[in-house]
């Protein structure tokens, strides 16, 4: 007779999911991480080759270790893929890669594959977890973290199809090489669709254009060294309409007025905006090349026309190339849509500590984009998960 608990369940080995486990295991619960890919930080190796964390490295550390201070105040794509490999090791956890799961179902130990386990988790419910190549593996608690941005969205635009340039979304964009010299449209003002840009015009394109549809809020990532981080740690918790009232302030103060290079001011709060899911521009280097004419914000794109792009004011450009920076979609409907536990966008109801009522034991981290910063929240996240997953197995025993 097995003896063994079942363990606990992470499915993603991003930073998420890493630091999930490394709580669980430091409080003697086994858990596995199953990961899709060859490899821990799978979205951070294909992320393009200029991208930086917007967060400090103090700000950005998972729990357990810290980030090396030679990875510098602002640390790097290869930085953080290191760090992440570095992460796993240190801390010995336990990782299945190349299983993608598939499924995920409510089970109890009655019915479960390991229906003889101790008395620990008897009786108690937990989750079956369907994986490719047939596999199925009882667990005592799942916690999902298969990223924020896991699957590219390009939009349907009419006419895409006739287009006869290259239209890829900015999740395959590496560097500007292969557009040296070409006029390029980047779609979407996000901090992914402003850096390119930005990454663009420095690197050789000929021409950037910049397709906005909502004016974006700008912050500068640190001013006189105080980082815009540390602000959105300390505003977070404060009214909506108040924060918005400061944002406004110290964008007027902090950021120059680009309505004349077709950037206005948005016209929503920043705080309004970010309870909608958008996070404000970290410049990187945006203002001054939108002051500089090496990148030009235009209207944004309505259709496609065979070679010529139409734009919401009815102009029409025509360039060599289309980045579509246009976010990307949770894809968490096959795996957990049939549990009532995602809102009408497909995002987790619950998130953190936090178990839907319907769903007891199944947890969700790395869903949110938080203004206090992505690690940050998800290390804080990592510790309640690991505590509530400890408590449950105290008063299931």
């Amino acid at each position: 007779m097995s003896t063994q608990p079942r363990p606990v369940y992470v499915i993603g080995a991003g930073p998420g999911g890493l630091a999930v486990a490394a709580a669980l295991r430091a409080r003697g619960i086994r858990v596995v991480v199953v990961e899709k890919s060859e490899s821990v930080g799978a979205s951070w190796r294909r992320h393009y080759d200029r991208l930086h964390l917007h967060t400090t490295r103090r700000l950005s550390s998972l729990p357990g270790l810290a980030m090396p201070r030679r990875f510098g105040r602002w640390v790097a794509r290869e930085n953080v893929v290191r760090y992440l490999e570095k992460y796993a090791e240190f801390h010995e956890l336990e990782i299945a890669t190349g299983i993608e799961v598939t499924h995920i179902e409510p089970s109890s130990t009655t019915d479960s594959p390991d229906s003889s386990e101790s008395s620990e988790s008897s009786g108690a419910p937990g989750w079956t977890v369907h994986a490719t190549g047939g596999r199925v593996m009882a667990a005592r608690a799942v916690v999902v973290a298969t990223g924020f941005n896991h699957t590219p969205v390009i939009p349907d635009w009419p006419g895409r199809d006739t287009y006869p340039g290259p239209l890829v979304h900015a999740a395959e964009y590496r560097n500007p090489a292969p557009y040296a010299g070409q006029d390029v449209l980047v779609v979407g003002v996000g901090n992914t669709g402003a850096e390119i840009a930005v990454d663009l015009a420095e690197g050789g394109a000929a021409r950037v254009r910049l397709a906005v549809r909502t004016a974006p809020h700008i912050l500068r990532r640190s001013t006189a060294g105080w980082p815009a981080q540390r602000t959105g740690i300390l505003v977070r918790r404060l009214p909506v309409r108040l924060v918005d009232r400061l944002g406004a302030i110290v964008g007027k103060v902090s950021v120059p007025d680009l309505s004349a290079y077709g950037l206005p001011r948005p016209t929503a709060g920043l705080y309004s905006r970010v309870k909608q899911g958008s996070i404000p521009i970290q410049d990187v280097g945006l203002i001054d090349a939108v002051r500089t004419g090496r990148v030009e914000p235009v209207a944004a794109v309505e259709s496609f026309d065979g070679a010529e792009v139409v734009l919401a004011d009815g102009s029409r450009i025509t360039p060599d190339a289309v980045i579509a920076a246009t976010g990307y979609r949770r894809a968490l409907e096959g795996l957990v849509g049939d549990l009532a536990v995602l809102d009408d966008r497909g995002r987790p109801r619950t998130h953190g500590a936090h178990t839907p009522p319907e769903a007891p034991g199944l947890y969700f981290t790395g869903f949110t984009n938080p203004i206090s910063g992505m690690f940050r929240e998800l290390a804080l996240d990592a510790a309640k998960i690991a505590k509530a997953i400890a408590r449950t197995s105290r008063d299931g025993a």
